[in-house]
């Protein structure tokens, strides 16, 4: 049975940058492993015209690791000029140290954009006294924060509880939330309840979305953003004849975004589609023939049933 829709002014509506569906944006890189800033910037202006609600560049998925300090200051750059007016930049500013953070989230106010997501510290598992410093001096560059909880990456675990003495403190907007436990937005709610989540792994999006969410960091709309925006919405609205034949459609993908080869298997899903995938820098290397059977087929599997 369809639910309503969620009315005007409730989770579901877009009034925040950070609302929405933003991409975690994939990196467009040449046969020499530099950065192809034209294909990226015509990336954006793409998933524009395809209806997300803005990017989220130098994620994880953006591999921001490897990039130089000038690489990763021109992504931004080249993010906020490709953006139509109304699309959110919401970049990237994790690092080791406090410090650096903060200048990344400057980096990220002076370029346009509109708020930044920040890991916690991920140079040592720090305790929650440093965890709170850290988000303080991230706060200081004046943009709002969306806090990353990735425990997996980091070893850092943001938990409700901490989450909302952050929030209390006014230091952080949101959370992506990719620990994977969606009973966790229920006890956020609950502790924290001007906190709002963002749907952090693909594979959860309905379930964290029938659970209040009011924005999703995604990382296949790179290649199915469509699909990936009316999959999205319609977990808000309770839309469950839907939502329910979309998200099994894509889970075999989208499941991708937790496992360690994700920014291989969207690349190669974006290729497949006809966007610009391409090759990753080192650590990386290419999906074994059997993992790229498994994402070949189901991103053809996509293609047929029409999703784009």
């Amino acid at each position: 049975m369809t639910s309503n829709p969620r009315p005007a002014g409730s989770a579901g509506a877009r009034t925040q940058p950070w609302h929405g569906v933003l991409v975690a944006t994939a990196l467009p890189y040449r046969a020499d492993l530099s950065v192809d800033f034209d294909a990226y910037g015509e990336h954006v202006r793409w998933l524009a015209d395809n209806g997300v609600h803005g990017v989220t560049p130098n994620g994880s998925l953006g591999e921001y690791q490897v990039l130089t300090p000038e690489e990763r200051a021109r992504v931004v750059q080249v993010a906020v000029d490709a953006s139509p007016e109304g699309f959110s930049v919401m970049p990237g500013v994790g690092a080791y140290g406090a410090f650096e953070a903060r200048r990344w989230a400057e980096q990220a106010a002076e370029m346009g954009a509109q708020v930044v997501m920040a890991l916690p510290p991920n140079a040592y598992r720090a305790d929650e006294r440093a965890v709170v410093e850290h988000y303080r001096e991230i706060s200081k560059a004046g943009l709002p924060v969306t806090a990353y909880n990735n425990p997996i990456d980091t070893k850092i675990d943001l938990t409700p509880q901490l989450l909302a003495r952050l929030h209390g403190e006014g230091l952080i907007v949101a959370v992506k939330e990719f620990s994977g436990d969606v009973r966790r937005a229920y006890e956020i709610a609950e502790l924290a309840p001007g906190l709002e989540v963002m749907i952090g792994t693909d594979d959860v999006v309905f379930e964290v979305g029938l659970a209040g969410a009011t924005g999703w960091v995604a990382g296949y709309p790179n290649a199915f953003p469509q699909a990936s925006v009316r999959l999205y919405e319609a977990s808000l609205a309770r839309d469950l004849e839907t939502a329910l034949p979309l998200y099994r459609l894509l889970h075999p993908l989208l499941r991708w975004d937790s496992k360690t080869e994700f920014v291989q298997a969207i690349k190669l899903s974006m290729d497949i589609v006809g966007r610009t995938g391409g090759p990753c820098r080192p650590p990386r290397q290419p999906l074994l023939p059997e993992q790229e059977k498994v994402v070949r087929e189901a991103t053809e599997a996509a293609l047929a049933a029409g999703l784009s």
